[in-house]
């Protein structure tokens, strides 16, 4: 009979397994974007912004860490800034509740 520590352990342990497989992955397209500061983009033009968000826990029970949280939000902004047209991305504000605006330049000619 299997003990009741062990089947905690192994629901434990497929959840992490579960959860480490929720990421968000540059496209082709999003890897050609970066993300800057606003110095940095002074010569550059604006397309417009992106309010991108995603959920701050895996699977809705495991936190995902402030990183992570702000990993996934730059990631989602690159892939969004190349279907306005831009190759930059500069965060606009803080991640709150798994969110956040980035404003959308192009500085490649």
């Amino acid at each position: 009979m299997i003990s009741k520590l062990r089947i905690a352990v192994l629901v434990t342990a497929t959840l992490f397994v579960l959860a480490s497989c929720e990421t968000i992955e540059l496209t082709i397209e999003g890897e050609k974007a970066r993300v800057l500061s606003p110095d940095d983009v002074k010569n550059c033009q604006k397309n417009g912004g992106a309010t991108v968000s995603i959920g701050e826990k895996y699977l809705g029970l495991v936190p995902k860490s402030p990183s992570t949280i702000a990993h996934q939000l730059q990631r989602l902004a690159r892939n969004s800034a190349i279907h306005m047209g831009g190759d930059t991305v500069v965060p606009m504000s803080k991640v709150d509740r798994g969110q956040q605006t980035f404003a959308v330049f192009r500085c490649i000619p």
